[in-house]
């Protein structure tokens, strides 16, 4: 990427699924004249816009996790078997959110076998040194944080985020990115199906990584550790080491694209058309707004 160019890289499914929850709990599917529902995939293309403007990216990639198992299931048979089916209204919205991505001219990455965020952090590493902004609301995607690589998180509403570089999250945890992937290890992640040390929280888990650095610092210093704790871990030790292998993004997934395919123009021609097509009807105004915004040229790539 040249120097003045900023990747985005968007976690489709992490904003697809927030945004279905968001108006499925009042049962506002937003189903269209065809019988499709379509709030989730209205309120995954609303995100995406809103930290195009806060951001103004020369490149979006949009990743996503693909059906079937992944390298971590062969690890792990009962990661992530602890999640319920997606809901009925939910199912074809899958399909719905990569095909109005392709009216946004944009690419669709997934790869068989890992999930977006291997997805995510291949892409992102690889477009070293140059800016990378990751959009999310997985904290798991922070570990991916370095002088290059910031991440966005959702937080509620639109437009709002937790914005973390490498030295925000150091301030906030008191380890380094890489670090928190012992963390995650130590305290499990019961949202993905694996335990990590039974009766080890979050906060144990800092305070540990912190004092001794990483699992291994913690073995090699474990007389210090009080009788709790080296029991835990002693009846734990092979999930341990499992849990820190299923919580690592790993940044060698095989995927080709092409940069040049991901570079972001305002087709809005097309993204009207997504709209009229699809009725999505809570983007009219937004992109009213775009209009303007172009004809005054905020929204051109060319920085």
């Amino acid at each position: 990427m040249k120097e003045n160019e900023h990747l985005l890289i968007v976690d489709g499914m992490a904003l697809l699924f927030r945004s279905f929850y968001a108006t499925a709990v009042t049962g506002q599917f937003m189903i269209n004249s065809k019988g499709m529902p379509t709030n989730g995939v209205q309120g995954y293309i609303k995100h995406l816009l809103t930290a195009v403007e806060k951001i103004q990216p020369t490149h979006i990639a949009v990743c996503w996790d693909m059906d079937g198992n992944t390298f971590r299931n062969d690890l792990f048979p009962d990661y992530k078997s602890n999640r319920e089916a997606p809901p009925v209204e939910l199912i074809p919205q899958f399909d719905l959110a990569k095909k109005a991505t392709d009216f946004f001219q944009l690419p669709n990455i997934g790869v068989e076998g890992f999930e977006a965020d291997d997805c995510i952090g291949t892409i992102a590493k690889r477009e070293h040194p140059k800016k990378v902004t990751i959009l999310s609301g997985d904290r798991d995607l922070l570990q991916l944080l370095d002088e290059h690589i910031d991440v966005m998180l959702l937080k509620k509403g639109y437009g709002n985020y937790a914005f973390y570089t490498y030295e925000r999250f150091y301030e906030e945890y008191g380890v380094t990115p890489q670090q928190f992937i012992d963390v995650k290890a130590l305290m499990g992640d019961p949202s993905d199906g694996y335990p990590g040390v039974k009766g080890i929280g979050e906060k144990t888990a800092l305070k540990l990584i912190q004092q001794f650095g990483s699992i291994e610092g913690i073995l090699e210093n474990f007389s210090l550790l009080s009788p709790s704790q080296k029991k835990k871990i002693e009846e734990d030790l092979d999930m341990l080491f499992l849990s820190r292998k299923l919580a690592t993004i790993h940044c060698d997934a095989p995927i080709n694209w092409n940069k040049e395919q991901a570079r972001w123009e305002p087709f809005l021609d097309s993204i009207m058309e997504c709209i009229e097509q699809f009725e999505f009807k809570t983007l009219k105004p937004l992109l009213l707004r775009w209009n303007v915004h172009k004809s005054a040229g905020l929204l051109s790539n060319e920085r």
